[in-house]
């Protein structure tokens, strides 16, 4: 060949986007070029365009899928470029997009070239096509940091434990079981505070949000859905991440968390744990462990507290390296079909009344004294005593 790209020099071009709906899905795009195309819809429509290929850059692959995908320019996006067929003009491209600051917005009924047809892009007049995130104008904050402002959830109720006094029957003094306090708590408020020009942002047509911030003292790296989902990681390490509607997390293997701190969680609605799903015997247990000088709080401030086995399923064990103590502001009811009680030391009882219905009722004792104050009265067909 005696010509070829680049030997006789480039010939480059700057234009507007005006078609991206590429038919073989490559990311070309169709561009009205300053100086080669006339501005005049009816001389030279849109469709009449030569398709422009994309550079991408080196890090991107560019192949079966690799890297990034060539997407990202809109209609009405300033490019530039060159023509790699020369002076003919009809294989040109794009090397990069030009921002800047639109004067005017699409007029879609002037039959006009070098805009948006459909009249999205750009959407702002007389202001940087930079996003308002990496600007930081408090005069024209965008929508999407004044939502996350307004959304800033405050006063979550934490776990309250109410301080319980407890009577110990006969033998023992009352004791005070002393509360927990679960103070409010806030969500963080977002530390953004970016400084031009040290906020890297990306935007997507959706509203879907990146951002690396390297502004001294407020570095910040936060994602977030359009929807409002995200996560702002902040200067200090702090990560606020909020959900607005459902979330799973799948763990195929074993999950581990340690928390150096403490752990508050507030649940609007029920908490369901379900363990040993898959009915494994291997080390499936649910094991829960309280470290030296902690208690086990539990407290139901309107409700029942239901500890139950299936029947055949397995025993209820209790065991203290101390006292039981148990108070009932009303009744206590047991039910078995068998009830064994060994009392090493002493057994005491009392109560106002006491009324015992059984078959045979055996009493063993080295002495037995019967102390009815008024009367004793014994009813029998037969009474025996034996010395």
């Amino acid at each position: 060949m005696s010509d070829f790209m680049g030997k006789a020099g480039f010939q480059w071009f700057v234009g507007v986007v005006e078609d991206r709906q590429d038919p073989q899905t490559l990311g070309r795009l169709r561009v009205r070029c300053l100086g080669y195309h006339s501005e005049g819809l009816d001389k030279l429509p849109t469709e009449s365009l030569p398709w422009a290929h994309v550079m991408n850059p080196i890090t991107s692959s560019s192949v079966s899928g690799l890297g990034q995908t060539p997407l990202g320019a809109v209609e009405g996006t300033w490019v530039v470029g060159f023509f790699q067929d020369g002076a003919d003009a009809q294989q040109p491209i794009i090397i990069g997009t030009l921002p800047g600051v639109p004067s005017e917005l699409p007029d879609t009924g002037s039959k006009l070239g070098f805009m948006d047809a459909s009249g999205n892009y750009p959407k702002y007049k007389d202001e940087t096509d930079v996003n308002r995130l990496a600007v930081n104008d408090e005069a024209l904050p965008h929508s999407t940091l004044t939502i996350r402002k307004a959304d800033r959830t405050e006063s979550m109720g934490r776990a309250d434990f109410n301080e319980v006094e407890l009577s110990r029957a006969i033998l023992g003094t009352p004791i005070t079981l002393s509360g927990d306090d679960g103070l409010a708590f806030d969500e963080p408020a977002t530390p953004y505070n970016a400084t031009y020009p040290h906020n890297h942002v990306y935007e997507s047509e959706a509203g879907h949000i990146r951002e690396m911030d390297d502004t001294p003292g407020a570095e910040r790296i936060h994602e977030r859905h359009a929807s409002g989902s995200g996560y702002e990681i902040g200067p200090d390490g702090t990560k606020v991440t909020r959900v607005k509607q459902d979330n799973y997390t799948l763990t195929t293997n074993d999950d581990f968390v340690h928390i150096k701190g403490n752990s508050s969680t507030t649940v609007d609605g029920g908490v369901r744990v379900f363990v040993n799903a898959d009915a494994s015997t291997d080390d499936q247990n649910y094991t829960i462990q309280v470290g030296k000088g902690a208690n086990v709080n539990i407290q139901v401030d309107e409700g029942d507290v239901n500890i139950v086995t299936a029947e055949g399923g397995g025993d209820i064990n209790l065991k203290s390296g101390k006292n039981i103590h148990m108070q009932a502001t009303q009744g206590i009811y047991m039910k078995s079909s068998l009830m064994a009680i060994e009392v090493n030391g002493n057994w005491v009882e009392q109560s106002e009344n006491k009324t015992q219905s059984t078959g045979a009722h055996v009493m063993k004792s080295t002495t037995t004294a019967l102390d009815g104050k008024t009367s004793v009265t014994v009813t029998g067909a037969r009474i025996d005593l034996n010395p």
